[in-house]
This record gives C-alpha cells, sequence and structure tokens, in this order.
C-alpha cells in the first residue's frame, strides 16, 4: 500500500534561491541527513539533472533510488518519479513553490512512498515521519544560511 505525506513551511529566502538548493542534486549529501550519495546519470538540453540516482539510509538500511525530474512547471513546481530502487516500488513527489514576496517562499512537500517488501505499518510509519519532518528543515536551513 503506498503511503502519501505533504509538508508545508516558509522558507525566508525568494524562490530561485529554493530552486538553486533543490536542482544541484550532487550536493544532496552535504545537506540531506539521510542521502548518503547522489549523481546525476543524464542531464536534459538545459543541463540539469535528468535522471539522479542517490543512496539513501532509512530503514535500517541503505536503499539504491533512481529518480527522474520533470521540469515542465518550473519555478513553481519540481516533481519526479521513481524509475529504478532495489527496495521502493514508489517513490514519487514534488516541491511546489509560492513566492509569498521578494524575500520568502512558500514550500509544500509531497511524496509517496511504497516498499517492494511487507514492513509492518508502525515501521513504515516511521520512515514516513521521519522524511516528512526532516525534507523541509534540512531544505530551509540550507537556503536560509547559505
Amino acid at each position: 500500500m503506498t503511503d502519501e505525506a505533504i509538508e508545508q513551511a516558509v522558507v525566508a529566502a525568494p524562490r530561485d534561491a529554493c530552486l538553486e538548493v533543490l536542482l544541484d542534486y550532487e550536493r544532496y549529501p552535504v545537506w540531506a541527513a539521510d542521502i548518503k550519495a547522489a549523481r546525476v546519470l543524464t542531464t536534459d538540453a538545459d543541463g540539469r539533472g535528468e535522471l539522479v540516482e542517490y543512496r539513501v539510509g532509512g530503514l535500517g538500511r541503505s536503499a539504491r533510488v533512481v529518480l527522474r525530474y520533470d521540469y515542465d512547471q518550473l519555478p513553481q513546481r519540481l516533481a519526479w518519479k521513481l524509475t529504478d530502487s532495489d527496495v521502493l516500488t514508489v517513490f514519487d513527489g514534488a516541491y511546489d513553490l509560492d513566492a509569498v514576496n521578494n524575500d520568502s517562499t512558500e514550500v509544500r512537500y509531497q511524496i509517496a512512498v511504497d516498499l517492494r517488501v511487507p514492513l509492518p505499518s508502525f515501521v513504515k510509519r516511521r520512515a514516513e515521519v521521519r522524511i516528512r519532518r526532516t525534507a523541509l528543515p534540512e531544505l530551509r536551513a540550507v537556503v536560509e544560511n547559505g
């Protein structure tokens, strides 16, 4: 069963600053605690990561995740879909970025997750809460603190 989560926060920075951090996939391991490694596999015509491979921690083990990014709705939305993983069957999501004013951005993070192997619901819930409660605070911290 696919679990979905949504979280919102206001980041004290312009939308372009948020996007700059979000589009720099290979730096995710620097600021996102659960991402251990990131590698851009292919780029689009504008040089942005199209397929990106991550090594992520969680659920007591490391997982390989390959995401395909969708730029059709930039700068309002950065979306992705899972294309390959050794542990997950679904890991699709998006960042929606709404400029509040010149100095702040409301960021809405949504994610849908499902695993290849069945786990007790309380373990899945714990992982979902961890993803949801860390994604935006970590983004906010890196964007606001440079």
